[in-house]
């Protein structure tokens, strides 16, 4: 390799992208080309990016494998960066075969890597934990040992294992440190701040109280029966009880924990589980079957008894807990139902949230406008998710991942 080859590479590794390009803009051989086209990458131009690298790919040809697949990487991270998912797998998991049997561990890794952030984008969180699991991240270069530990961190923040993803971000910035990349440091710090910002909000008689995520967890690890108005479902200790799909029980659920230990009278929650102003004997009687499959359901979590004037709960264990979204309002709802990571249809997110599909995606185009939630699929297989809680760096895109060496 040329040494304008090499002072270029050293550039990209340590983020210069603009220094990179000065020493290869002029050049056509297959490396500049590769060396230009991760260059562009790394400043946000990523069509022209995998042009590039497409076409250095041509250039090595059949008979320089190890350089095709690490072209075929380098691609893959760029469609990866432009959130582009819909590519079959197949090709990155040849490449990385190829580098593996080349000696190219470290690109090789990098490869599966990349097929992990995918998996965790799709919303894919428990094939995501598998494949990471997997992985040997020892000896990796700083930098990928920062990303895998940034992906490692959103997986454990996604289950809501805060000890975990505050070991795995402190690892992050160790070996961002270590790496000496500013925009690398700049995303570490980004994500290791987001675990101090209110994640949801406690609500209790007559106020409130801003819980941070890892108040949230010692919340659901408290043994209390949280009604989760983020998630729309029952927790108590590891037992999870899902209402997503159930809005009349959830909202019964909820007004029953937010007046614990007091009941609550029969036309309010009449008109907070089926929105009717005038209660009248039919209603009684739908709220005393809605009440009957509630009951049956968190049998094992609280007890729902009858009260001269209505309805009280007697949870199991250490009280009742009602957990909000951070803000109110249908936008908040949204953010927190997609939290989880998981992909959701429209259909779903609007039963849900006992709302119009319509409704929801007038709210969804919005936050997707502000860069709050993002899909994937088009037309019916259309699905929305939240976006990843660290940015999983599309801005250092591959600085070893080319025949540097």
């Amino acid at each position: 390799m040329d040494s304008i080859i090499a002072a270029s590479a050293r550039a990209l590794a340590a983020g210069d992208a603009l220094g990179a390009l000065k020493r290869v803009a002029l050049r056509n051989d297959p490396s500049a080309l590769a060396l230009r086209g991760i260059a562009m990458a790394q400043l946000g131009e990523h069509p022209r990016a995998r042009a590039l690298l497409r076409q250095a790919a041509r250039g090595f040809g059949a008979h320089e494998e190890l350089a095709r697949a690490r072209c075929v990487v380098a691609e893959a991270e760029v469609a990866l960066a432009m959130r582009e998912l819909g590519a079959a797998p197949r090709s990155l998991s040849a490449a990385a075969a190829t580098l593996e049997a080349r000696g190219d561990r470290a690109n090789a890794l990098h490869a599966r890597l990349i097929a992990v952030r995918r998996l965790l984008l799709l919303g894919r969180i428990h094939e995501a934990e598998i494949a990471l699991a997997k992985l040997d991240a020892r000896g990796l270069p700083p930098s990928l040992a920062a990303v895998a530990e940034l992906t490692a961190a959103e997986l454990a923040l996604r289950s809501l294992r805060i000890g975990p993803a505050q070991a795995a971000l402190a690892r992050a910035h160790e070996a961002a440190d270590r790496a000496g990349v500013p925009a690398l440091q700049a995303e570490v710090a980004e994500a290791r701040a987001a675990l101090a910002r209110p994640a949801a909000r406690r609500l209790f008689a007559g106020g409130e109280q801003a819980l941070r995520l890892d108040e949230v967890a010692a919340l659901l690890d408290s043994g209390a029966l949280v009604v989760d108005a983020c998630r729309r479902g029952l927790r108590c200790g590891p037992t999870w009880r899902p209402l997503i799909h159930r809005p009349v029980l959830f909202a019964l659920a909820r007004a029953l924990a937010e007046a614990w230990p007091d009941d609550v009278d029969r036309h309010a929650l009449i008109a907070r589980a089926f929105g009717a102003r005038r209660s009248n004997e039919s209603h009684r009687a739908r709220l005393r079957v809605e009440i009957g499959r509630l009951r049956s359901l968190i049998i094992t979590l609280a007890h729902i008894e009858a009260t001269p004037r209505g309805f009280v709960i007697r949870p199991r264990g250490a009280g009742t807990v009602v957990l909000a979204p951070p803000i109110d309002g249908d936008q908040a709802s949204l953010l927190a139902l997609l939290s989880d990571g998981e992909a959701w249809s429209t259909s779903a997110l609007a039963l849900a949230l006992e709302a119009s599909q319509r409704t929801v995606q007038r709210a969804l185009v919005e936050l997707e406008t502000g860069g709050q939630v993002r899909s994937i699929g088009r037309a019916r297989a259309r699905r929305w998710l939240s976006p990843p809680l660290t940015s999983i760096t599309t801005i250092l895109l591959l600085p070893t991942a080319l025949p540097f060496e």
